[in-house]
């Protein structure tokens, strides 16, 4: 009866904090998602240029940011963006201490890491659309972006879709090492949850729970989008 009573709400029990480390974890994620899609796809795009350079900068991108561990990843992105900005600053004239905003500092790092992943789920795309469906665009009349836009893009996302739902799952999971910079999400609260009530299995299992269910309700949508997609290829 005691260990239900920490689940409580308000100031004997811990379940505000733990709801609120539920909104921080969902909103990294969203936020962290839109950002590297779209490095994502100007990296799949720069790989297929005819512009050696942009190809190479491409491709040590993804291989520094796939080989890195996550973790050491955000540690760099952290210590280091706070490191620059300090140096500037000093450069400036001005002195003081600065510290990184730790939301901001992850959702960086998650981006690069996401985008590396994602920009080979956008290649593999890219290559399985046919060339002649450019050359269709081209015989129509359409600029490169028009045709980009009203006959690349739809198929390129259906293609994607599937990919890039195991990367949303992976992206859920990995905002939990953001935890390790402060960033008060379900692993933090569940973490000094379990330190101040030495209940770490019934916190440690709730955690478990939580993203679980983050990851059914992902998987949910994503399926639905999925169909969504399909049907409206069938259409076309």
């Amino acid at each position: 009866m005691e260990a239900l009573g920490y689940l409580a709400f308000g100031d004997t029990g811990w379940s505000d904090e733990i709801a609120g480390g539920v909104l921080i974890t969902a909103s990294l994620a969203l936020a962290t998602l839109p950002i590297g899609l779209a490095i994502g796809f100007f990296l799949a795009l720069a790989k297929q240029s005819r512009e050696e350079t942009l190809r190479l900068a491409a491709d040590v991108y993804t291989t520094i940011f796939r080989g890195l561990p996550e973790l050491l990843t955000i540690f760099m992105v952290y210590y280091g963006m706070q490191i620059g900005i300090r140096q500037l600053s000093l450069a400036l004239g001005f002195e003081g201490g600065f510290e990184i905003n730790a939301f901001i500092a992850g959702m960086i790092a998650l981006a690069v890491v996401f985008s590396s992943f994602a920009s080979e789920v956008f290649l593999s795309a890219f290559r399985a659309i046919p060339a002649g469906q450019y050359e269709a665009g081209d015989a129509l009349g359409l600029s490169r972006w028009q045709t980009m836009r009203t006959v690349i893009a739809p198929q390129l996302i259906r293609i994607a879709l599937p990919g890039l739902g195991n990367l949303w799952l992976i992206l859920l999971k990995d905002t939990a090492y953001i935890s390790v910079i402060g960033l008060s999400d379900i692993m933090r609260q569940a973490g000094i949850a379990a330190r101040v009530t030495k209940e770490a299995f019934l916190f440690f299992g709730i955690a478990c729970l939580l993203y679980l269910t983050l990851a059914v309700l992902s998987s949910v949508v994503f399926s639905r989008i999925e169909r969504a997609a399909r049907r409206s290829e069938a259409r076309a």
